[in-house]
């Protein structure tokens, strides 16, 4: 298959690899649909996240369709739309019982990020983002190996396109947890620093959740416009 793969700061390259297969009896295979570039990847771009091997595959926002499943994989079948979440859940442990799942204390046999010098666990494994958190090929390919196929992926129904589905990955859970973390709520008023991606996807949940006065503050007049006439948030250019 092609898959985009890292070789050194500033060099990725789209080349042929070997085709993911079952190594668990809980693994799916996908085959991608649709996969974004997050702001984050632009970290592993740059070089600046250690552990970034020579070969992997980036990506951690993707989508498709299941073409093949291990035994023991009880909710989905072949053929299934499914969005995979960027975090690898076991669904077990104590943290992802508590619905915690980035903190998952079993899908990460790497170190995570420097907290692991203070002997706190590392936190999940995730896809497509360095061997400290896992080492898991990414959604930058043309099939991809999913862990965990009982836990995380969601099924999509027909209604929806994968244009309308994709953000469903990472960007629109990290900005509806942004607006539930600061307790948005009928009637708030509410300022959303930086309209990128998930800043305007953070507008549109904090409408969604009530509130009433919404100031979006960037230096982007674009940004700023779409912010406005979209959601009728009140630009603010801090140029």
């Amino acid at each position: 298959m092609k898959a985009l793969t890292y070789h050194g700061p500033h060099h990725v390259q789209v080349e042929n690899v070997p085709d993911p297969g079952i190594e668990q009896a809980d693994d799916i295979i996908l085959r991608i649909t649709a996969t974004a570039i997050c702001g984050s990847d632009l970290h592993l771009y740059r070089g600046k996240i250690p552990q970034v091997k020579h070969g992997d595959i980036f990506g951690h926002e993707f989508m498709g369709e299941v073409v093949e499943t291990g035994k023991d994989v009880k909710n989905l079948q072949k053929g299934d739309r499914v969005v995979i979440p960027f975090v690898i859940a076991c669904g077990d442990c104590f943290f992802c019982r508590m619905q915690q799942y980035a903190a998952c204390e079993n899908t990460n046999a790497g170190k995570g990020a420097a907290l692991n010098k203070k002997q706190i666990p590392a936190p999940a494994a995730l896809f497509g983002y360095s061997h400290l958190y896992g080492g898991v090929p990414g959604g930058q390919a043309e099939y991809v190996r999913v862990p965990k196929g009982n836990v995380g992926p969601f099924k999509v129904p027909p209604l929806l396109s994968d244009d309308k589905a994709l953000f469903l990955s990472d960007i629109l859970p990290t900005a509806w947890q942004a607006a539930k973390n600061a307790q948005i709520q009928q009637g708030s008023s509410v300022a959303v620093y930086g309209a990128g991606p998930v800043g305007l996807l953070t507008i549109a949940c904090a409408r969604l959740l009530g509130a009433e006065q919404i100031f979006v503050v960037d230096h982007h007049p674009y940004r700023l416009r779409f912010a406005a006439d979209r959601y009728g948030a009140i630009p603010i250019n801090f140029d």
